[in-house]
C-alpha cells in the first residue's frame, strides 16, 4: 500500500530500524543513568536516537529534529521553526528497563504546532501503527497485510466503557474523573498499558477513552496523538481546545482527554475533567 502521505514510508521504516537497535540491550541488564529530570536513560535509548537523527537528517535535512535525547534546544530557536520532527526514541524507559513488551519508538512530524502524522513501533513484536488527521490511520504486523483501523464511538452491547490508564502514573484529578465517569456510564472497565500504546488502543477502537490529568512530555504524545486523529479520534486541552505543540518555553504537556471525535459523551466528559 502507498500512504497518502510521502513521508510515512520511510518513517515507518525508520521506526522499524531504530526497533532493531533497541532489541539487543532488552533484558540484558544494560546500565541506567539517570538524567538530570531524574527521568532514567539507557544506552539503548540513545542507540535508537542517533540512528533516528541521522535517518531523519538523511531524510528530510530542512527539518529539524526535536528528540527526548536531544531537547536542549532554546525556545528561541525553536520558535522559528515551522516544521520539526518531534521523537521519542524509546518511549517506556522504565517498562523496558523492568523487562516489559509495552515501549514504543515514537516518530511525529508537526507543522506549525499541529500534528501531521505519526509513528509508534513496537520493536519486541514488529507491530507499527501509523497515521495522521485527514490522512487515514493503519497497524502493520510482520507477515501480514496493513489494517486499517478506527475508533469505535460506543462499546459493543454488552461490553464495559473502556478507559485507558497509566500504570505508573495518576493524580487526585484522574481519580475523581474516573469515579464520575463511572457515576454517569456505569461500571468502567480499566485497560492498563505501558507508553503511548495508549492511543493505539483508542485509535484500532478497544478502548473508548483516555484521560491524562498527570504530567507527560511533548515527545510522549504527538506520534500517537497522530495515529488517533487519523482513526477518527482527538485530542483535547480541558478547556475542549485540541491538544497542540506549540513551540513554548517548556516541553511539558498540560493535562489533555483522548477520545473519539464524534463521542455521544464527549461534553459530559469535558465536564467531568474541569469540576
Amino acid at each position: 500500500m502507498t500512504f497518502p502521505h510521502p513521508l510515512m514510508t520511510p518513517v515507518v521504516e525508520l521506526a522499524l530500524q531504530a526497533g532493531e537497535a533497541i532489541l539487543p540491550f532488552w533484558r540484558t541488564g544494560t546500565a541506567v543513568t539517570t538524567k538530570a529530570d531524574e527521568s532514567p536513560v539507557t544506552a539503548a535509548d540513545l542507540a535508537a536516537h542517533h540512528l533516528i537523527l541521522a535517518g531523519l537528517t538523511a531524510l528530510a535535512p530542512d527539518i529539524p529534529v526535536l528528540s527526548e535525547e536531544d531537547a536542549d534546544i532554546p525556545q528561541s530557536v525553536r520558535a522559528s521553526w515551522q516544521r520539526w520532527w518531534l521523537v521519542d526514541p524509546l518511549d517506556g524507559t522504565k517498562e523496558f528497563i523492568n523487562g516489559s513488551e509495552e515501549f514504543t519508538v515514537n516518530i511525529a512530524l508537526i507543522e506549525r504546532g499541529q500534528v501531521v502524522f505519526g509513528v509508534v513501533s513496537m520493536p519486541t513484536s514488529g507491530r507499527f501503527y501509523v497515521g495522521g488527521a485527514g490522512l487515514g490511520a493503519w497497524r502493520g504486523d510482520q507477515g501480514a497485510e496493513l489494517l486499517a483501523i478506527q475508533v469505535r464511538q460506543a462499546p459493543a452491547a454488552g461490553q464495559a466503557f473502556t478507559v485507558v490508564a497509566s500504570r505508573r502514573h495518576s493524580s487526585p484529578e484522574q481519580e475523581r474523573l474516573l469515579a464520575g465517569l463511572s457515576a454517569s456510564l456505569g461500571p468502567l472497565e480499566l485497560a492498563n498499558v505501558g507508553s503511548s500504546l495508549k492511543f493505539c488502543l483508542l485509535a484500532e477502537g478497544a478502548a473508548d477513552c483516555y484521560p491524562r490529568l498527570a504530567p507527560t512530555s511533548q515527545w510522549d504524545t504527538a506520534a500517537a496523538q497522530g495515529v488517533l486523529e487519523g482513526a477518527g479520534g482527538e485530542v483535547l486541552e480541558l478547556s475542549g481546545a485540541p491538544f497542540s505543540y506549540p513551540a513554548r518555553e517548556s516541553l511539558l504537556n498540560g493535562f489533555f482527554l483522548a477520545l473519539p471525535a464524534k463521542a455521544a459523551w464527549r461534553e459530559k466528559l469535558l465536564e467531568l475533567a474541569r469540576a
